[in-house]
């Protein structure tokens, strides 16, 4: 319609109803709580593109509000300050240290940004900040290109108590290596990484702790004062000529400005909703006469000239509200992005309106504070995967296992890897070959036996694992020709009902779920029966997966069973069923313990007779007596939670029938890797843009500490885990907590009690009945109580960080924030031993290594669950990551493909040094090794060769040098060859050598003890003069073979 940007003639719209607002005395608030929330954030937006004197101040009346308006800020291209509420969670102070910078480096930025306006809600308003003159004074500036030495830099940060690190994770923390200064202020929401080149700063830039790789370049960075004492409530900032916005006028009062009862204090701007404010999920395309009065309404703008504009995430459902409407683009100004609500402005002939809105979805603020676990998981650090630490045990792929003793000289001077045997016997590994060297992680955390040098007992478990991982690929391959060869039924494509269902999904999905929805459409349409394994964690949206599905299923006129471990669990999901279908006509029905005898078999009638659509119910959906009439999916959740019986049934009974399964938990990306081809699975690592990391405090136990914890929770209308694991004690737990809190509903739950009285018990607190859940570890992890969102943790210091991590995950399944308080004895806290486990502890609490680790654990025992118990002995007895090479390699085998093997290729080359204390003797020759100044730390650089030497392809191989260059900065020349040695040996080993010499200029090469001659019968000369040119000749040479 218009030409220009939409959101500037939108914004012109909203000056002109501020023109003719009645202007308020001095510093008296502007009330917008009479005004349409739908407009707030337009009218606020274009307010604040005018020039004030004074500083901006919008009070919102709550954090999630303040959260919408700076998206809707956003979207309407209007810089703000969002100022996140202050983080402590009960009386005693305990702070989240992130989301605390977080909200201290925004207030430096208010500091220092006197023009740019604030959000803030009245805790923030009310809480404590530093005084201004201390946020204004700066200890240290540091720009790109300033001449600074790092040694004055790391004795600046040493004069403030910054430790030393190899790799930093956590604030307060510096790593050195070679050109690169990494630190982490305390104030800082990144960690901060300094390049060098020499004496100046090369370049500046934030990196994330997960992946230790740069995320943002900075042109400055100011180091502020270290005494940031919070000492003053922010509204002493407030000055004379400041403009304040109230959202709600209950807010008003923050400021101690009172609002007059006279006519012209209650303005409002006449802005009014979109008519799809009403609208529920599905309403616009599934009920008729809401789509009909909307459709009226649009065309009577239409005719009379109005601007209509239409705001869309993408231009996919930008078509199709297009196509449902039957309109053409051109009755519309489109604008792409995100907003919740639309209004009309009726005096501006002006009405935005939102798809989002229209098909009746819900939009929740993102947030911040974590990345993604699939960012998480596939982080590419040189930690984790290729980190190797003194004293773990390690597998040897043709040594077996041993205990890794760290890098060691040989006798050459040549930096080897060190693994001591049964016996003392010590394995010296070369560098170039310390891929064939892993962890060992085995299925249930028992120390496991060595091997001895040698011995035919490593030799005979990896002969017998090969056997048996052989045998499982078949078997699973065997299954999966078998469901194809019989044929099942294959669904029809999506109809208008299936479109009109995925409509009225009342959330954005995220990028894991949308790809796992359409592979399990897929499968659900071809011929051969589904097979499909969905793992993702609790609230990640596994069950919507499973709803379509069976929608799918239903409109095509066949039933679906859904199959669950618990009865809890079972009817969570008949509530949620019958919630997403409520406007078709789908009978849901649950079969379960608690019903009549007449009730089950008016059901079970109901099923035979095909008049039941969905049954749901735990395992008597497989007896015999439960019959079919025509049943086409079975959904089953949790499976490894069944017995052996019940996964046989599930195998015959259910063999030609599509069958989806959920699992809550994580796999391994590796094993992930190694299964495909061999099994359908779909994995959802992206958590829910609303979801907010849980909040984390270690504290010493304290009774005034834990009944500020639970009120602060039941304040909020939220519930309580409290996890005590020991029965004997749970009831005096009980009297206590009853005591502390006597308005508190407290119910006790553990593996001793009846498995009905239990039952009960958790009826009651998923039911809402129970304020406060006290339990053992029995606490059931597929269970989603988005309510309770409280949980603490009596005798932490007990549990594995797994376990930790596991326990932490039952709450903070909802959008507001969890809590998670880990409860020790006093004397722990105070030092020795326990120190260094609180320390892991704590690393863990902010999702740095620790977390990897425990991310590491709970993974192994999901391989356990998804591979089953003859396979856990196999992981066992030869480490995870070599078995899932050999199940990779099976399949791929089995399936015709020639399996990807290591790039072992060895070099011998008379120009290159490999060994850095041998070089300075070798004068004239190539230095290709990792420098000790360029990475200082044993284990770092046992990490890095580790790294290097793992890289199968060339394109594995650009990716660490990247990686590197990022992380430790501008190459040396020993690293250079490094790589290019390395790019020799991956070329090599792709065109099946073995042997790379070169002697005298000659190249020979060699395969299976034979020398490989060329056409003509002569080995080829180098003719370049200079080593690092016959190195890039040789490489070329080979590339043309």
């Amino acid at each position: 319609m218009n030409a220009g940007s939409p959101r500037e003639l939108w914004r012109g719209s909203a000056l002109s109803t501020w023109d003719r607002m009645p202007k308020s005395p001095g510093s008296k608030p502007l009330p917008l709580g009479t005004c349409n929330q739908a407009a707030q954030g337009f009218l606020i937006a274009a307010l604040l593109s005018k020039e004030h004197p004074g500083r901006v101040w919008v009070f919102c009346p709550h954090a999630r509000r303040r959260d919408q308006l700076a998206e809707e800020f956003a979207f309407w291209k209007s810089p703000v300050l969002n100022l996140a509420d202050p983080t402590v969670i009960v009386e005693d102070e305990l702070v989240d240290p992130d989301r605390e910078a977080e909200r201290i480096s925004t207030i430096n930025r208010i500091s220092r940004s006197p023009g740019k306006p604030v959000l803030l809600s009245r805790a923030s308003w009310q809480a404590l900040a530093p005084a201004r003159d201390i946020l204004d004074k700066k200890e240290l500036t540091l720009i790109v290109g300033q001449e600074i030495s790092p040694e004055d830099l790391i004795t600046w940060l040493e004069e403030r108590d910054y430790e030393e690190y190899p790799q930093i994770f956590q604030r307060g923390q510096f790593a050195r290596r070679g050109g690169i200064l990494d630190f982490y202020p305390p104030q800082s929401t990144s960690p901060i990484r300094v390049e060098f080149f020499g004496d100046e700063i090369e370049s500046l830039r934030e990196f994330s702790v997960e992946s230790q790789t740069t995320t943002r370049k900075l042109d400055t960075f100011e180091l502020g004062s270290r005494d940031l004492s919070l000492v003053e409530p922010l509204s002493n900032w407030f000055e004379e000529g400041d403009l304040l916005i109230a959202i709600d006028e209950d807010d008003v009062e923050i400021a101690d400005i009172l609002i007059s009862d006279g006519p012209n204090e209650h303005w409002n701007a006449n802005l009014y909703p979109s008519p799809a404010a009403g609208f529920e999920a599905g309403d616009f395309v599934i009920a008729d006469s809401s789509r009909n009065l909307f459709l009226e309404q649009l065309s009577d703008w239409l005719k009379q000239g109005w601007e209509i504009g239409l705001v869309s995430p993408s231009k996919a459902e930008r078509h199709r509200f297009l196509e449902i409407l039957e309109r053409d683009e051109s009755d519309f100004t489109f604008t792409e992005g995100r907003l919740a609500k639309g209004f009309v402005a009726p005096e501006q002939k002006l009405v935005v309106l939102s798809t989002l809105e229209i098909f009746g979805r819900q939009h929740l603020p993102g947030t911040k504070g974590r990345e993604s676990l699939a960012h998480q998981r596939t982080a590419a650090a040189i930690t984790g995967v290729h980190e190797l630490n003194q004293g773990e045990f390690v597998v040897h792929a043709d040594y077996g296992i041993g205990e890794f003793i760290g890098l060691i000289e040989s006798d050459e001077g040549d930096e080897e890897l060190g693994i001591k045997y049964d016996g003392g016997s010590t394995l010296h590994v070369p560098i170039d070959q310390s891929h064939l060297v892993a962890r060992y992680v085995g299925i249930g955390g028992g120390k496991p036996r060595l091997n001895k040098l040698g011995d035919k007992r490593w030799k005979k478990a990896r002969k017998v694992a090969e056997a048996a991982v052989l045998d499982y690929a078949a078997q699973l391959l065997r299954l999966q020709a078998e469901r194809e060869s019989k044929g099942g039924y294959g669904h029809a494509p999506d109809g208008q009902w299936m479109q009109e269902f995925e409509a009225s999904f009342p959330f954005t999905e995220t990028p894991d779920q949308r790809k796992a929805i359409e592979a399990t459409k897929i499968d659900m349409e071809s011929p051969r029966p589904m097979d499909r394994l969905i793992c993702g964690d609790v609230g990640f949206g596994k069950t919507e997966i499973a709803i379509r599905a069976a929608f799918k299923a239903v409109t095509g006129g066949k039933q679906v069973a859904i199959l669950a471990p618990t009865t809890v669990l079972a009817e969570q999901h008949v509530r949620t069923f019958r919630s997403r279908m409520s406007d078709y006509p789908v009978r849901i029905e649950l079969l379960s313990r608690l019903q009549t005898p007449a009730e089950a078999r008016e059901i079970l009638e109901g099923v035979r007779d095909g008049n039941v659509d969905i049954l749901i119910g735990t395992h008597r959906l497989l007896s015999a007596g439960v019959e079919y009439k025509k049943i086409g999916l079975l959904v089953v959740d949790e499976e490894q939670r069944f017995g052996v019986r019940h996964k046989e049934i599930l195998k015959e009974r259910f063999r030609l029938i599509d069958v989806l399964t959920l699992s809550a938990t994580p796999i391994p990306r590796t094993l992930y890797l190694s299964l495909m081809g061999a099994r359908d699975m779909s994995t959802i690592d992206t958590p829910p843009p609303n979801r907010l990391p849980v909040q984390t405090s270690i504290c010493a136990y304290d009774e005034r500490l834990i009944r500020n914890a639970i009120r602060r929770e039941l304040t909020r209308g939220g519930q309580v885990f409290f996890l005590h694991n020991r029965v004997a004690t749970i009831e005096d737990m009980q009297t206590r907590i009853e005591k502390l809190v006597p308005e508190a509903r407290v119910v006790v739950g553990h593996g001793q009690m009846d498995k009905d009285d239990l039952e009960k018990v958790m009826h009651q607190f998923v039911d809402g009945k129970a304020d406060v859940l006290l339990a053992t570890t029995i606490i059931e992890s597929g269970i989603d109580i988005p309510n309770a969102n409280t949980i603490l943790i009596d005798r932490a210091d007990r549990f594995g960080l797994a376990d930790l991590y596991q326990l932490r995950g039952r709450v903070g399944r909802a959008d507001r924030r969890a809590y998670a308080l880990l409860l020790l004895p006093g004397e722990l806290i105070a030092g020795g031993d326990a120190r260094k486990r609180l320390s892991a502890i704590k690393q863990y609490t902010e999702l740095g290594s620790g977390f990897k680790i425990a991310m590491r654990d709970l993974e192994i025992r999901g391989a356990g669950s998804l591979l089953g118990t003859k396979q856990s002995g196999h992981i066992t007895a030869v480490g995870f990551e070599l078995y899932c090479q050999l199940l990779q390699q099976s399949i791929e085998s089995l399936n015709g493909k020639n399996p990807m093997q290591r790039a072992d290729a060895q070099l011998r080359i008379d120009f290159v040094v490999f060994a850095e204390s041998s070089w300075s003797n070798e004068k004239g020759k190539l230095p290709a090794f990792f420098p000790r100044f360029y990475g200082p730390n044993s284990e770092l650089r046992v990490a890095a060769y580790r790294q290097m030497a793992s890289a199968r392809t060339e394109k594995e191989l650009n990716a660490i040098s990247r990686d590197w260059r990022d992380r430790f900065g501008r190459f040396p020349k020993p690293i250079v060859h490094l790589i290019e040695t390395n790019r020799l040996r991956i070329i090599a080993s792709a065109k099946g050598v073995q042997i790379v010499e070169i002697h005298n200029d000659r190249l020979k090469l060699q395969r299976n003890g034979d020398y490989i001659l060329p056409p003509g019968g002569k080995f080829p000369r180098l003719s370049s003069k200079k080593p690092a040119d016959k190195l890039l000749e040789a490489v070329q040479l080979l590339k043309s073979l």
